[in-house]
């Protein structure tokens, strides 16, 4: 981990938590009585924007949704249990991972669900962007994030350029 890059006005990732449950009610439900995909990713925004908010005290807007992996149904009457960070800051905008967790209440298993990724951007008063202060790992866990976090958006730019290349290519022999 480069020095330069925690130093200052830093914030612990502690700092940045946040733990949300919701109940999986018949609304949130498809036809096999398993949450919807759809809902689950709002809620993953919601606990996401909360954790980016809390680290900058900026409203912050969602940027990118890299990977949301759903390894586990959640069933309907089961407890989600959703933990996010802000895993590291890249000046303006942040990542912010969510781990979704889901919960029997009668039997008090829990599974983990869900893993994302997220990036946010702070903004000022007027929408445009500010700078984040830099995030502080503490913990071994912490840290590894961290580090982790950086080949994520290298990878992100990368396939952001690609992309913006072959709807570029797409776009001109259309004319």
């Amino acid at each position: 981990m480069n020095s330069e890059e925690v130093k200052g006005d830093g914030r612990p990732v502690q700092q940045s938590h946040v733990e949300m449950v919701e109940l999986v009610l018949p609304n949130d439900t498809n036809q096999l009585g398993n949450l919807l995909g759809g809902r689950l990713m709002h809620w993953i925004d919601i606990a996401a924007a909360m954790a980016a908010t809390r680290h900058s005290n900026h409203v912050c807007v969602t940027a990118a949704v890299d990977e949301i992996s759903f390894l586990h149904p959640i069933k309907l009457g089961e407890l989600v249990i959703l933990r996010a960070s802000v895993n590291r800051v890249f000046n303006t905008s942040m990542e912010v991972g969510v781990k979704v967790f889901s919960e029997n209440s009668l039997t008090g298993e829990r599974k983990h669900s869900n893993s994302a990724y997220l990036t946010f951007v702070s903004i000022d008063t007027t929408g445009k962007p500010v700078t984040a202060r830099h995030v502080l790992p503490e913990s071994q866990d912490e840290v590894r994030r961290f580090e982790q976090a950086l080949f994520r958006r290298e990878q992100r730019l990368r396939h952001r350029e690609e992309t913006r290349r072959i709807w570029s290519e797409a776009t001109s022999r259309q004319e």
